[in-house]
């Protein structure tokens, strides 16, 4: 009788203990749930959340860390007010954590907990941000904003709907927390896509190109149903907003080729037509252009601070004001005979060293080489433009420069010929000079400038592609 006891119970003790990994419903650990993704490690998830990974392994019943793969469902311990599935976003441009809040129905507590972020720096464009998903679907919504003079209960009444549904769904404890200006999801059955931290007057906004590297040229681009007034800048450089054929509001910008990569704040303010203030600010990475390092040995007086300070004071000046006229359509014409027998001799961006000094120095330009097999060899215009300057320099040599329009110059060094003369229109394929040794140089060539928004730009963007 004993024995049989005996057996019973082992035979309750071994049913009741948990399998390895599993636990029982008592014991289970809470908090969200993430999707392991190809190329998941236990370390890399453990990481992402600043835990241990160890208590990854434990709270989840891992003992063979191997058998890990895409699709398995993990617990995140330590993260117990956080309830949902994990997904991964990439912050669009046009958002901030406070539109990422009301958008996805999440608290920014969460998403600053999940995230670990300490500074909005971290919230840039191109981030991933880790966000999560309930299976409540977010309702439908609109942008409004908050006029100025205007109560939250006024935009309520205006909108048809109840204030408290505004404050409930913009994660706000009272209608006294709304501000004129921000930006707000109002309930109801229509959705409006666009950028969640800008009114809903703004359709759409863009930057061109991502990943944005030294020596581009950096396009933004806003899409209005109405009349806006703009301004803003980026890496310290004042924006100018003109509009294109399609009423788009479009400024350029270059980045210069030594800018420290990084990120960097995109402001934007601007008054609505019905005179509405917004404002919007978000940061944007800037990556190496990892040019070439080289060395040149070059005659003494063209690098003495005596003669190139003066000449770069006047040289720099001449492309910063902005033409409203935009003379130019598409891509630029290249500013010699193509096919060219021996192509560019020197790219832009590529750092220098004069004289055996530091590499302060970098290539503003593109070098076209000189064609020995013609008797002649123009330069030509790119595009349609004005000259704005047209002389001698000591460095540059011969030098011309035009005005495209919108903040858009090129200019062309080491001429041997000029053709035109300040204040003269030019067309596409007009010879303007011709190809020289003049200035700084190991050689004849022609060096060609293409400046965006006060700074010199790799010509080679807008020789391959249109700009706006």
């Amino acid at each position: 009788m004993k024995f049989f006891t005996w057996i019973s119970v082992l035979l309750i003790l071994i049913l009741a203990w948990p399998a390895s990994g599993v636990y029982a419903q008592d014991e289970q650990p809470q908090g969200p749930i993430y999707l392991v993704q190809e190329g998941d490690t236990l370390w890399d998830i453990a990481l992402r959340f600043g835990i241990p990974w160890q208590d990854l392994a434990s709270a989840n019943g891992i003992t063979d860390i191997s058998l890990l793969k895409a699709g398995d469902e993990l617990i995140i311990p330590g993260l117990e007010s956080v309830q949902g599935i994990l997904v991964t976003e990439e912050v669009q441009l046009g958002e901030s954590l406070r539109s990422l809040s009301r958008r996805f129905q999440v608290p920014t507590e969460s998403l600053i907990k999940l995230n670990h972020l300490t500074s909005p720096a971290e919230l840039y464009w191109g981030a991933n941000l880790v966000i999560p998903q309930s299976e409540a679907t977010p309702p439908p919504a609109r942008r409004v904003s908050l006029s100025n003079g205007q109560s939250l209960l006024e935009l309520a009444v205006v909108q048809s709907i109840n204030p408290w549904s505004l404050v409930s769904q913009n994660g706000m404890e009272g209608t006294w927390q709304a501000i004129p200006g921000d930006v707000f999801r109002s309930p109801g059955s229509e959705t409006q896509e666009g950028p969640g931290a800008l009114p809903g007057d703004i359709i759409g906004v863009g930057f061109d190109p991502q990943p944005l590297v030294q020596g581009d040229t950096g396009l933004i681009r806003l899409e209005s149903d109405s009349e806006l007034t703009l301004t803003g800048s980026f890496l310290e450089h004042e924006l100018h907003f003109l509009q294109d054929q399609d009423g788009d509001y479009v400024a350029l910008q270059g980045v210069h080729a030594m800018k420290k990569p990084g990120i960097y704040p995109l402001t934007l303010q601007g008054i609505l037509a019905d005179g509405t203030p917004f404002g919007f600010s978000q940061m944007l990475p800037v990556a190496s252009g990892d040019y070439n390092y080289y060395q040149l040995t070059v005659p003494p007086e063209t690098v003495d601070p005596a003669n190139t300070k003066p000449e770069d004071e006047l040289w720099n000046a001449l492309p910063l004001p902005i033409t409203e006229t935009k003379y130019w359509d598409g891509v630029f014409e290249s500013p010699v005979a193509l096919p060219s027998p021996c192509g560019y001799t020197s790219y832009f961006g590529e750092r220098r060293s004069y004289n055996e000094s530091a590499y302060n120095y970098f290539h503003t330009g593109l070098d076209f080489c000189y064609n020995y097999n013609n008797d002649v060899n123009e330069v030509y215009a790119p595009a349609p433009g004005r000259v704005v300057f047209a002389g001698e320099l000591t460095v540059r040599g011969n030098a011309t420069m035009i005005d495209h329009g919108w903040g858009v110059y090129t200019g062309y060094m080491h001429q041997d010929e000029i053709f035109v003369k300040e204040g003269d229109l030019v067309e596409a394929g007009q010879a303007i000079g011709t190809v020289g040794g003049t200035g700084r140089v190991n050689g004849p060539h022609l060096h060609f400038e293409v400046w965006v928004g006060g700074i010199q730009v790799d010509p080679l963007d807008w020789l391959e592609r249109p700009y706006p």
